[in-house]
């Protein structure tokens, strides 16, 4: 019997990206993932919707950009 290399699922989750915006009332930083993406959130400290659209990736969620 062989080992998998990898956890299942790992194939479907191994090109998420993380995007990372500020809540426009508070400024409370929140971080979703591009499988979140169309989905409704809101501020978890002010309650306001907070709009991902308008939010850029993060480059490797917090890794170095490469040169």
């Amino acid at each position: 019997m062989s080992m998998p290399k990898h956890c299942p699922g790992f194939e479907q989750l191994k090109s998420l990206r993380s995007f990372v915006c500020k809540c426009p009332e508070c400024q409370t930083e929140m971080e979703i993932f591009s499988d979140e993406f169309n989905k409704q959130h809101k501020c978890k400290k002010c309650g306001k919707p907070i709009d991902f659209s308008k939010c850029a990736p993060e480059a490797g969620g917090g890794a170095a950009a490469p040169r």
